[in-house]
């Protein structure tokens, strides 16, 4: 294996690299997740001041976390196939155009129908992207650089998580949370920007049909993996869509300390995103199983220690570690049960994704306006423990079957 890249010419690998794209491209690209991810969560942080901006019930406002999912779960699998042949290249401009006309769409929107119509646009730009978008940063860099490349768009995300909450929040309070949006479809046009700079022509490696996106999920492992991510984000969403209203309300925390936690949160999402990676080199299953449970303990733990402000802090600190973990080692568990289909793989995994975001954005809501927040947090705590139950059975099974690894 080194022998090949020992007698490379010297010269060749800087060529190499130009002609990928290299860092400035990954760069440019990660720039584009950051962009989607801070879209998407916006209303998580600001969701009760849309709320009374807009005169509907905090529950109805969680439509704006439902509809994107919703949108992307379609979207994802519909563009993949769509894309056939075409350069990937162009289609990351549009993607990245879109998400800003989404944004200055909801900066803009009179009312809720107006906004949600924002949000389905930038529903379609998020399955777009995960679908055809993250795979794309190994084709950019040489082969010894493609770890790295893939981290720093998956930190993108991570990044994206950080500043959504605490942007909407802050700027919500003093600005308004219209403003929020405005700086987001900012940042969308200049990642477009930095992408029409530097992305190198990127032609499709392959195509990938409906029999392809079928049979990227036919085997047991694969399955097995969407079903754990269903429920980790399920129960997730369920609870997370709403922690601003429950630390406003039941932590009674003001909205600086609201904005501060949340800050923490993401920030703690961030450390626990790097530390998924160094955890999958020794076990995607345990590191699957831990970031579930820390989900599934937290969401059970809140409606008790709301009386605590110090609880409150640490438990949404570990809960933003565990999430951290969550979307990098499902993807990587799902990646290795259909290594031969990637783009097809990411089309599965991103509709499951969305579809349980959307679906636990909503129960959530359900749950909020008919029995009130303790109740959300609770179906989230039941839901992540499933996961939690799913994998390690899994797993379980798996190791018994010597010919083949377990996935998770």
């Amino acid at each position: 294996m080194t022998g090949t890249t020992s007698h490379r010419p010297a010269a060749a690998v800087p060529g190499a690299v130009r002609r990928r794209g290299g860092l400035p491209a990954v760069v440019s690209v990660a720039l584009g997740s950051f962009a989607l991810v801070l879209s998407e969560l916006l209303p998580v942080g600001a969701l009760p001041g849309i709320a009374a901006d807009l005169g509907v019930s905090t529950g109805t406002t969680g439509l704006l976390v439902v509809v994107p999912g919703l949108a992307a779960a379609v979207a994802a699998p519909l563009l993949t196939v769509a894309a056939g042949r075409l350069d990937r290249r162009p289609l990351l401009w549009a993607l990245a155009a879109v998400t800003g006309l989404a944004d200055l769409v909801c900066a803009t929107g009179g009312d809720l129908l107006a906004v949600l119509a924002g949000r389905v646009l930038l529903g379609a730009a998020l399955g777009g992207f995960w679908a055809l978008g993250a795979a794309v940063a190994p084709r950019l860099v040489p082969p010894e650089a493609v770890h790295r490349a893939s981290s720093l768009v998956t930190a993108g995300i991570a990044v994206g998580t950080v500043a959504s909450l605490p942007l909407a929040a802050l700027v919500g309070g003093s600005a308004g949370w219209r403003t929020a949006f405005w700086a987001a479809g900012a940042l969308a046009l200049v990642a477009l920007a930095v992408q029409l700079r530097f992305l190198p022509a990127l032609p499709a490696t392959a195509v990938t049909g409906r029999r392809a996106l079928v049979s990227a999920v036919g085997s047991p492992a694969a399955r097995v993996g969407l079903l754990v991510t269903s429920l980790a984000f399920l129960g997730h969403f369920a609870a997370y869509t709403y922690i601003a209203p429950y630390l406003e309300g039941r932590a009674r925390l003001g909205a600086g300390a609201v904005a501060a936690v949340l800050l923490g949160y993401g920030v703690a999402g961030v450390a626990g995103n790097f530390l998924a990676g160094l955890a999958l080199a020794r076990s995607v299953r345990g590191t699957v199983v831990g970031a579930a449970a820390g989900i599934a303990v937290v969401a059970g733990l809140l409606p008790a220690v709301r009386g605590s402000g110090a609880a409150v802090v640490v438990l949404v600190l570990v809960w933003g570690a565990a999430f951290g973990a969550v979307p990098l080692s499902l993807q990587t568990a799902l990646m290795r049960a259909v290594p031969e289909a990637p783009e097809g793989g990411m089309a599965a995994f991103v509709t499951t994704v969305q579809v349980s975001l959307a679906a636990g954005s909503l129960l959530g809501g359900v749950l909020v306006d008919g029995y009130g927040l303790s109740a959300s947090l609770g179906t989230g705590a039941v839901l992540a423990g499933a996961a939690v139950l799913v994998a390690a059975v899994a797993g379980r099974r798996g190791s018994r079957t010597p010919q083949r690894e377990p996935v998770v």
